[in-house]
C-alpha cells in the first residue's frame, strides 16, 4: 500500500509561477508535506496518529454496542443488576489495540501514500478526474484494505490458518457494503478538496493531510462496522 520513494516533489511542491519561494511558502509546503521530506521516506506520523485515534473510536463505539446489547439481554434473563453491569464494563483492550495499531502501522501512513499518488496520477481538477479517482478507490484501495485489515486481526488473534474462511465468508459482504458507504464519501473527498485547491491554492499546494483526515472521519463509521464484522 505505501508507493512513497522520496519526498514530495512535483504536484506538491512546485509553482509554476515563480522559480524561488519565499520562506513563508516553504513553510508552508513543509507544514503540508506531513512527515516526508528531502530524499528519504519517512513514516507520516501525523496521518497515522490521526487514522489510530479514530480507529479507536470506532472500535470503542462498536464494543459499547455489542456490550450494550449483551447487557439488554442478560436483563431480560436475570434480576441481579451486577450482571448488566459487568457486560457494561468489561472493555476489550486487546480488541482496541488491534484496530489502534491497524490505524497507526496500516491505514495512515497506506492511505496517505495511496491519495499522493492518485493526485500524481491524476493531477488536473476536473469531473472525469473525480470519477477516475473514486473508481480507483473502489477497485484497488477497498480491497486491500479489506484484505489487510482481516489478515491484521487474524494475525494478532493466532488464526492466521482461518483466514481463508474469514475470506470466503465475510470479504465480498464486507466489500459490497463499503461501495455502498464509500463511494459517496470518497466522491465528495475528491470534490471537496478539488475545489478547495482551486479557490484556496492556485500553486498546487493542497494539504494532503487533511484529505486523509477526512477520510479518516467516515473510518469512525467503517471501522465500526470493521470491528464488529472481525468479532463475528
Amino acid at each position: 500500500m505505501d508507493a512513497l520513494g522520496g519526498g514530495h516533489c512535483g504536484l506538491w511542491n512546485w509553482n509554476p509561477l515563480s522559480r524561488k519561494q519565499r520562506p513563508s511558502q516553504r513553510r508552508r509546503i513543509r507544514s503540508n508535506s506531513g512527515s516526508t521530506g528531502g530524499q528519504g521516506y519517512r513514516f507520516p506520523l501525523k496521518q497515522a496518529v490521526t487514522a489510530a485515534s479514530l480507529a479507536l473510536a470506532g472500535d470503542t463505539i462498536a464494543q459499547i454496542r455489542d456490550r450494550w446489547s449483551k447487557a439488554k439481554a442478560v436483563n431480560k434473563h436475570s434480576n441481579d443488576p451486577q450482571d448488566a453491569l459487568s457486560q457494561i464494563s468489561d472493555h476489550d483492550w486487546l480488541r482496541a489495540l488491534r484496530m489502534t495499531s491497524y490505524g497507526f502501522l496500516l491505514y495512515g501512513p497506506g492511505s496517505y501514500a495511496w491519495y499522493q499518488w492518485l493526485d500524481r496520477l491524476l493531477p488536473k481538477p476536473s469531473i472525469q478526474n473525480i470519477v477516475l479517482k473514486v473508481l480507483l478507490n473502489q477497485i484497488i484501495l477497498g480491497p486491500c484494505v479489506i484484505a489487510v485489515v482481516f489478515a491484521w486481526n487474524n494475525l494478532w488473534l493466532g488464526k492466521v490458518k482461518e483466514l481463508p474462511q474469514k475470506y470466503q465468508r465475510d470479504a465480498l459482504p464486507t466489500l459490497l457494503y463499503g461501495f455502498r458507504f464509500w463511494i459517496p464519501v470518497s466522491a465528495l473527498n475528491f470534490w471537496l478538496f478539488t475545489a478547495w485547491r482551486i479557490s484556496y491554492f492556485p500553486s498546487g499546494v493542497v494539504p494532503l493531510q487533511a484529505r486523509v483526515a477526512f477520510m479518516s472521519m467516515g473510518s469512525i463509521f467503517w471501522n465500526f462496522y470493521l470491528s464488529s464484522t472481525m468479532t463475528k
